[in-house]
């Protein structure tokens, strides 16, 4: 037995009969030889953390643009605080870690600059629209290693297109096939949103925008008055009402839920939607947009024009996986005057 082998079976042995065991993965799309050190989910893992896409996100909005101070939220550190909360989800659950880890790791590896601003604007470019778990999973299946993509198992790639839920989405999906194939990528869903909302409170007290006290009180009263007391709350009611469920599905009670989104609709009135944060995305759409046109108008400037795929779809990629800082620079060079010294 290699120590692949040991691995798959301690897995067997402790968790749950529910969750998803790398032994039994659903594979790749292309086959390749079992690693005999790592077992199929923590070979995502690794995979992730190493591609070009996962780097990015240090310099990748999460609400404020390109934010010069040091303490604000980047995409990289949304996705270290959801992998952290999934992770304590799952181990409590005796479901697959590692599983949920992957997923936690690669679910924003799609998003553009500029946050959902930047999604919005490239949503309005492309025949099909732009959402950034489908780009998300077009990175790891294609973009990445030149093209070859990441060749990720299956229910890593699930666990990743299913875990966003836009502005009105359903925070915990009712229907089963609607959910993820793993308990494990639900995980991930309702972990990012318990990260986000915990996370954008705290930059916005920090920018001046809200205060902890403006929160509505019946929401400090269920989940706490503290971002910590909030995500402890939360952490242990899926953790309980999932036990309760008998793994049904991963839960909420309904009174946390409920308050959960109270506080997420609170912080789109009173956040993302203000007109202080609001102009900030209309600035940065521009930038996005002028961009776009300009690579598609000169694509054999930017773009690999022996592809098969049509000039905009490429654009939108080459766009996609810009930082914010990349985006700015670009654009200032290409249609900022520079003053002569």
């Amino acid at each position: 037995m290699n120590i692949r082998e040991m691995l798959e079976k301690i897995e067997s042995d402790t968790l749950v009969p529910q969750a998803a065991k790398s032994a039994e993965t659903r594979g790749r799309d292309r086959e390749e030889p079992e690693d005999d050190l790592r077992p199929s989910y923590q070979r995502d893992r690794d995979r992730i953390i190493h591609c070009k896409a996962f780097r990015r996100l240090k310099h990748k909005t999460q609400v404020f643009l390109a934010p010069e101070g040091d303490h604000y939220r980047t995409r990289l550190t949304h996705v270290l605080e959801v992998m952290q909360i999934g992770r304590t989800i799952a181990k409590s659950l005796r479901l697959n870690e590692v599983l949920t880890e992957a997923i936690a790791l690669g679910h924003d590896v799609g998003h553009s600059a500029f946050g959902h601003a930047g999604e919005a604007a490239l949503n309005k470019l492309i025949k099909g629209g732009f959402d950034h778990y489908r780009q998300s999973v077009r990175v790891v299946e294609k973009l990445e290693r030149n093209g070859q993509g990441l060749n990720l198992t299956v229910e890593v790639r699930d666990g990743i297109l299913k875990h966003s839920k836009g502005e009105k989405g359903e925070l915990l999906r009712k229907r089963p096939k609607s959910r993820a194939l793993t308990l494990e990528g639900d995980i991930v869903r309702i972990s990012d949103i318990i990260a986000y909302v915990n996370h954008d409170i705290d930059d916005g007290v920090r920018a001046g925008i809200i205060a902890e006290n403006d929160l509505p009180k019946e929401v400090r009263k269920t989940l706490g008055a503290a971002g910590s007391k909030r995500i402890d709350r939360m952490v242990r009611d899926v953790i309980n009402s999932t036990l309760a469920c008998d793994y049904e599905a991963i839960s909420m009670s309904d009174e946390v839920l409920q308050a959960l989104e109270e506080l997420r609709r609170y912080m789109f009135e009173n956040m993302y939607l203000t007109p202080s944060v609001r102009d900030e995305f209309e600035k940065a759409q521009k930038v996005l947009i002028a961009l776009f046109e300009h690579v598609v108008a000169q694509p054999h400037e930017f773009l690999d024009t022996d592809s098969d795929e049509p000039v905009e779809r490429l654009a939108i990629d080459f766009i996609a996986g810009m930082t914010d800082r990349y985006a700015i620079s670009m654009y200032e060079r290409l249609f900022v005057p520079r003053a002569r010294v």
